[in-house]
């Protein structure tokens, strides 16, 4: 059974700092590719970053040189480091695990930045 478990969201302040930790299980976590997308009242689901099999990053434009995602095979393990927060960020963020033969998603978190 696969299983895919966010955490780390929260209410920040703009300008506050938030890092959002996802937990694989029941999949060869190297294999895939990982990603977190998010998703605001009312607005499509969006991708925020991803990480491939070799590491590999890219980013929306609206998060570049915020956000940093990085992935811990070991601990099956997929981090997204995210600086300089703004209102616009607000959103259910979404861990997802990509490989060719198909795509799982985690149940959300939910972060709100707010004064």
């Amino acid at each position: 059974q696969v299983q895919l478990v966010e955490s780390g969201g929260g209410l920040v302040q703009p300008g506050g700092t938030l890092r959002l930790s996802c937990a694989a299980s029941g999949i060869t976590f190297s294999a895939y590719t990982m990603g977190w997308y998010r998703q605001a009242p009312g607005e499509e689901r969006e991708l925020v970053a991803r990480i491939s099999s070799g590491a590999n990053a890219n980013y929306a434009d609206s998060v570049k040189g915020r956000f940093t995602i990085s992935r811990d095979n070991p601990k099956k393990t997929v981090f997204l480091q995210m600086n300089n927060l703004k209102p616009e960020d607000t959103a259910v963020y979404y861990c997802n695990a990509q490989v060719a033969i198909g795509t799982y998603w985690g149940q959300g978190t939910q972060v709100t930045v707010s004064s």
